[in-house]
């Protein structure tokens, strides 16, 4: 997909009227969530990461719009957004690029300590200004009575820290992108959500839970905080894929408790 891909209306009169001519483009396909994606050189901004959704699709425009809302939150740990596009048809965002790579979280990566120098920026983060969903409510349908509370929390999440989410620069520097599902909640969650992406990259259970090890609010969060999240986390996965389906992803997630709790086969 090239730069041709979008109406006129944006490409020529919107994006080049604010960022000047664009002398060269290149789709980008990986671990999006919109319609499309494209890096961009443009004569006056330079290097540009645009991405677009079409305005029929409400949720993918929902997504942009909430990245624009939580973008000047997130500064310093996320890109921030040059210029915001809408009409012809499309809702576009154009960030400042970062010029890198998806983090590789295998075993022996050079990458973790970049990475876990971003997720200790992400510690601090918050806006109670900004009307951010509530990692409860997203999981309202398969939380028990009592549990929410347990979810309950000021920090400003991602929820989605999957090595394509994560960006690291040539200079080694790592950026979390992708905000579209930032929600609210206890703010040992992100690094909980990294340590079973570890696990699912190779790493072992013991070596990611060390690592998890190094948050302080890890070290501090309520054991039934922790017990609910797995619990939730399993049962939701388990309705999406399927009890067989979900067992590997689950067993990584139970991991988590280690001593906290114990947790049925089912995961319910």
């Amino acid at each position: 997909m090239t730069w041709q891909w979008i109406s006129p209306a944006i490409s020529r009169n919107a994006v080049e009227g604010r960022a000047g001519r664009v002398i060269a483009s290149e789709s980008i396909a990986e671990g999006l969530s919109c319609t499309t994606a494209l890096a961009l050189t443009t004569e006056r901004s330079g290097r540009l990461f645009f991405k677009g959704a079409r305005e029929a699709d409400a949720e993918a425009v929902a997504a942009l719009d909430w990245e624009a809302r939580v973008n000047e939150t997130v500064l310093g740990v996320s890109p921030a957004i040059r210029h915001r596009f809408r009409g012809g048809g499309w809702s576009c965002l154009a960030f400042a690029y970062i010029e890198g790579r998806h983090a590789d979280l295998s075993p022996g990566t050079k990458d973790l300590a970049a990475v876990t120098s971003a997720l200790r920026r992400m510690q601090g983060l918050s806006n109670p200004a900004l009307p951010t969903p509530r990692l409860a409510d997203r999981f309202a349908r398969y939380l028990l009575p009592g549990e929410a509370e347990h979810l309950s929390g000021p920090a400003l999440l991602h929820t989605d820290t999957n090595p394509h989410n994560i960006m690291v620069s040539r200079k080694g520097t790592a950026y979390v992108v992708d905000w579209a599902r930032a929600a609210t909640g206890p703010a040992w969650l992100d690094p909980a959500w990294t340590a079973v992406r570890l696990m699912e990259c190779g790493r072992a259970p013991a070596d990611a839970l060390a690592w998890l090890d190094g948050f302080a609010s890890w070290r501090h969060a309520d054991s039934r905080s922790v017990e609910t999240f797995v619990n939730v986390t399993c049962r939701w996965w388990t309705t999406v894929v399927g009890e067989q389906a979900a067992r590997r992803s689950n067993a990584r997630f139970r991991y988590l408790l280690g001593e906290r709790a114990e947790i049925s086969p089912s995961g319910v």
